[in-house]
């Protein structure tokens, strides 16, 4: 495997929502980011293969062979991998505690910080209502949401054309919709309150495609947010202290990904 010049290694990685399989998966740029990053513990903390999206159409690509090859490859050279399962790839929780070659399969797990602190590692969607009591609404949404994705990767490559950076519409229309806010806040302290319940530190997951790291009494909630809007990932140094990595903003590489056409795009 080659190393990167601006090669970084952190003692964990946090990614989730990549959606492999979808057309709004950032693949080139979660490949970019794999390919500079690398943890002793790297977590994949659900949605990351997109069954919904595939059962409706087939999309795949080299840049998802890519990264399923890599992140086997660093699960066989050592790298403790481990798969926490989603909504989107709900298809995976009958095989919990089971182990795809080195790749453990998991539906939460507890991650032990270097400085001590304990965080429950979960997806998210066991505590959001509209995914427990209304699932049709959830699908009208990821519909939705899809048709949005299409038009930000549009204005996307316009605007990379005109020499500007990735800026995410989806992700600037659901910060400035109340409803949207008020839903984020909510579903962030219900997820605090577990954590607190258990007597956790604090809590990591992902799900509503938001990163973000605070306090919320007491209790650190934080979301590593996804790779088809902002490009992040949650990170720990090797002191323990952890921050959020945003890939479309840190590192210049990524200007070149349009130039990177995939070769064998599988659509059905």
């Amino acid at each position: 495997m080659t190393i990167n010049q601006n090669f970084r290694k952190y003692r964990s990685i946090w990614i989730s929502d990549t959606h492999l399989g979808s057309r709004g998966c950032k693949a080139e740029f979660l490949l970019d980011f794999l390919q500079h990053n690398q943890a002793d513990h790297l977590y994949l903390v659900g949605d990351i293969i997109d069954g919904w999206a595939l059962r409706k159409r087939w999309y795949w690509d080299t840049f998802h062979d890519q990264i399923l090859h890599l992140l086997f490859e660093r699960a066989q050279r050592g790298t403790q991998v481990t798969y926490v399962s989603g909504n989107h790839d709900e298809f995976l929780r009958p095989f919990i505690h089971h182990r795809i070659t080195a790749i453990s399969l998991e539906d939460e797990v507890v991650h032990t910080t270097a400085d001590g602190r304990k965080f429950l590692v979960l997806h998210g969607d066991q505590f959001d209502g509209v995914m427990q009591f209304a699932r049709w609404l959830a699908v009208v949404g990821d519909w939705v949401y899809e048709r949005l994705l299409v038009v930000n990767n549009v204005y996307n490559r316009l605007r990379r054309r005109m020499g500007y950076p990735y800026w995410s519409l989806s992700a600037y229309l659901k910060h400035k919709t109340k409803s949207a806010v008020n839903f984020i806040s909510a579903f962030e302290e219900t997820l605090a309150k577990e954590a607190k319940k258990r007597q956790l530190d604090g809590i990591i997951c992902g799900h509503i495609h938001h990163a973000e790291i605070r306090d919320i009494d007491g209790v650190l909630y934080c979301n590593d947010g996804d790779w088809v809007e902002s490009c992040t990932a949650l990170v720990e140094e090797w002191d323990g202290s952890l921050h959020v990595v945003r890939w479309s903003a840190v590192n210049d590489s990524v200007k070149q990904i349009d130039a990177l056409i995939p070769t064998n795009a599988v659509v059905v």
